[in-house]
């Protein structure tokens, strides 16, 4: 080794025995043998696969479950909601102990207060919904005034026009909202646009209660009407009311017995008996079932905002972690050149990373569990790839310096501080998904591991991350080098 060399490889403190022992022969020895037989061709990646990995950004938009999917998973009655509302409040408290004066502390304490008092609720939330001048206030006045229905069991909302503007009327602002009642009326007054569709999709995959009302059906001939609701019914696979809540007026004409004819416009009655009855039906058989999976549904989106903020503070945390083992990797192999397979052994996530990151996450890791993820790690960054993509993709970059290509150790030692900050990101995200508090002993679900290192592989495409990321290395190894330029 260079005395030169030997310098930079104290760019970092180690300060953590498990760290320095993680740097050393016998920790790669140990690496190696767990690999060796996880060697596979790269086949299907390309040199651009390698660059979506992305290591120079946090997952700031991420593929959460939807809400849809965690009710799929549960039967919800007031016993399950009241379980959600306990898991959420631990949440929040663990916030309230990592951050005491986290801004929207409160108010999250508050909207689980009143969360708890939602399973009481008596009254039947409807939202009525749908695009411009589909009837929305002519049905919600009707309705108000069925004697049939008791105005006490059911409230109504009408909601902006969908697909009629940004801002506070945007799609997505109703449909958060319509997340929140527990009886949607989505209004159309013909066949389905492809922008109706999808939004019923979405009331479908957040299970939200949904009617679909053909309205003003008056104002085409009769076997157009047989058409169009035929239509809505395939398309939807779903239950469809054809009403008219304001008939177009129309001529009435009367021969008197003078012989003399009068005529004069004549406003029909409502057409909405099939409305009527079908919200009968479902106040009387469903009312508390909405309720509670309505509540529910608020619960799981408090519980993911208490969540993201919890992980905010986290990732906060975790930043230095990942930045300080990245560049420990990267002094190691810079100053001591080797192979592929033995840069990795020196660039995996290593286990005092581990179990800073599980302590963090609150993922009680022992060391043997510390040691058997940072051997997993490697193991599935081998099998997707990701070794031999960023030594390529790194190499090509550096080769348009000669300066800081011919550095002895500098691909090499990039490359480790990639693969290590790959891993970091990887493990937070995977540790971002568990539940708070879980007990030492909890095996690593490989699967679940597998999915996120391929979503953090998948999330950059910008070859602009990797070269700045490169640059930042090459500054942290070799500072007296000229930056490196990349050509276009």
């Amino acid at each position: 080794m260079k005395p030169s060399q030997a310098r930079r490889l104290k760019i970092v403190k180690l300060h953590k025995p498990i760290l320095v022992g993680g740097l050393g022969l016998s920790f790669s020895l140990w690496m190696l043998d767990t690999w060796h037989d996880s060697i596979v061709q790269v086949g299907e990646f390309g040199l651009l696969s390698a660059l979506a990995v992305g290591g120079g950004l946090w997952l700031l938009q991420k593929n959460r479950p939807q809400i849809g999917d965690q009710l799929n998973d549960i039967v919800v009655d007031r016993t399950s909601v009241e379980s959600a509302i306990a898991k959420t409040e631990v949440i929040i408290n663990q916030l309230a102990q990592e951050a005491v004066n986290y801004p929207t502390l409160s108010n999250l304490r508050e909207q689980l207060t009143n969360l708890r008092l939602e399973l009481d609720r008596r009254e039947i939330q409807v939202a009525v919904t749908g695009g411009k001048s589909v009837g929305k206030s002519t049905v919600i006045q009707i309705l108000k005034n069925v004697e049939t229905l008791s105005t006490n069991s059911l409230q109504y909302t009408e909601t902006a026009p969908l697909f009629a503007g940004m801002g506070e009327n945007s799609d997505a602002v109703i449909l958060s909202e319509l997340q929140k009642s527990d009886f949607v009326l989505f209004l159309t007054n013909g066949d389905l646009t492809d922008s109706e569709f999808q939004v019923l999709q979405q009331l479908k995959a957040a299970k939200q209660s949904t009617l679909l009302v053909f309205n003003k059906q008056d104002q085409y001939q009769v076997d157009e009407r047989a058409t169009i609701w035929q239509s809505l019914k395939q398309r939807t696979s779903g239950n469809v009311i054809a009403i008219s809540a304001s008939p177009v007026p129309v001529k009435v004409r009367k021969h008197e017995n003078d012989g003399s004819v009068n005529e004069w416009m004549e406003q029909p009655a409502a057409d909405i008996q099939q409305l009527t009855q079908q919200l009968g039906e479902v106040l009387a058989q469903q009312g508390q079932q909405l309720v509670c999976t309505t509540t529910m549904r608020k619960v799981l989106l408090l519980k993911a905002e208490a969540k993201n903020c919890l992980n905010n503070i986290r990732r906060d945390r975790s930043t230095p972690i990942i930045e300080q083992n990245q560049w420990i990797a990267a002094a190691a192999a810079f100053a001591n050149p080797i192979p592929a397979l033995d840069i990795l052994a020196t660039a995996a996530i290593n286990a005092q990373m581990v179990m800073d990151l599980g302590n963090i996450y609150q993922q009680k890791i022992s060391l043997e569990q510390a040691q058997q993820v940072a051997g997993t790690m490697g193991s599935l960054m081998l099998k997707l790839g990701l070794v031999e993509l960023s030594t390529r993709a790194v190499t090509g970059i550096l080769k348009t310096n000669a300066v800081t290509f011919v550095a002895g150790g500098m691909v090499e030692g990039v490359s480790a501080a990639y693969l290590t900050r790959i891993a970091g990101l990887s493990l937070v995200e995977y540790f971002e998904q568990q539940e708070i508090a879980l007990e030492t002993g909890n095996a690593l679900n490989l699967e679940k591991l597998r999915q996120v290192l391929q979503t953090v592989f998948q999330q950059n495409q910008k070859l602009a991350v990797l070269e700045a990321f490169v640059k930042q290395g090459v500054k942290r190894l070799l500072p007296e080098a000229k930056p490196v330029e990349v050509v276009g």
